[in-house]
């Protein structure tokens, strides 16, 4: 159990430490992985970025996740569970069309202030506040190989099995902390799980930023 985002991030801070002497980027997913990311990143003194991913679901059931889409033009599907859930071609594309509208609205919005920071060659940490099938975090790992990334390390505070087992053969290395036998939802794992705004995600990096560029050398 961890009391907040911010306590799984430093938590997840101490697993991280043989990365800590590389040039590493900290990239979250927000909004959740953003605090946890905020306490690497200040722990590292390492540069906060974010890689803005969206799920696809269902049509009838929006909490069940077909896949993903991540900045880009990357999507990503769960290939089985469309097939097992008969969504038409036509209705996977509307879903994904309406995460596309969301996800631009957020990379404009997140992009205004925070340009993208090069990853090219460099060792990226790419942080969430947890994972449970990991469509979304493969979104993210293609959209960081996109960009050349030189090595991939996910890193969250808990995750299924099964999903952290798969992100094994995505990602170069995954750090966890917790991988429950069973897990329903990520939020309960924590005492304060709640959702964070756009303007706290804004603030986080600018936040993060400044510590950064004011620490002494």
């Amino acid at each position: 159990m961890f009391a907040n985002r911010a306590d799984a991030g430093r938590q997840l801070a101490d697993l991280l430490e043989p990365y800590a002497s590389s040039d590493a980027v900290i990239v979250a997913m927000p909004r959740g992985g953003l605090p946890v990311a905020a306490e690497i990143a200040e722990r590292f003194g390492a540069p906060l970025d974010v890689v803005v991913v969206r799920k696809i679901g269902c049509p009838w059931q929006p909490e069940l996740g077909l896949g993903a889409i991540a900045e880009g033009g990357i999507r990503v599907l769960n290939d089985g569970l469309v097939a097992e859930t008969g969504v038409s071609p036509r209705a996977l594309e509307e879903a994904s069309s309406r995460e596309r509208t969301e996800l631009a609205r957020r990379v404009s919005l997140y992009r205004a202030s925070h340009p993208a920071v090069p990853v090219q060659g460099r060792v990226v940490i790419l942080v969430d506040d947890g994972l449970a099938t990991g469509y979304t975090a493969r979104a993210a790992v293609a959209a960081l190989r996109a960009r050349d990334a030189g090595r991939v390390i996910l890193a969250i505070p808990v995750g299924s099995e099964e999903g952290v087992e798969a992100m094994r053969a995505v990602a170069d290395d995954v750090v966890v902390i917790a991988t429950p036998a069973w897990l329903f939802a990520i939020g309960e794992f924590y005492q304060d799980f709640r959702q964070l705004s756009d303007a706290q995600v804004l603030a986080t990096l600018d936040r993060v930023a400044t510590r950064i560029r004011t620490r002494p050398a």
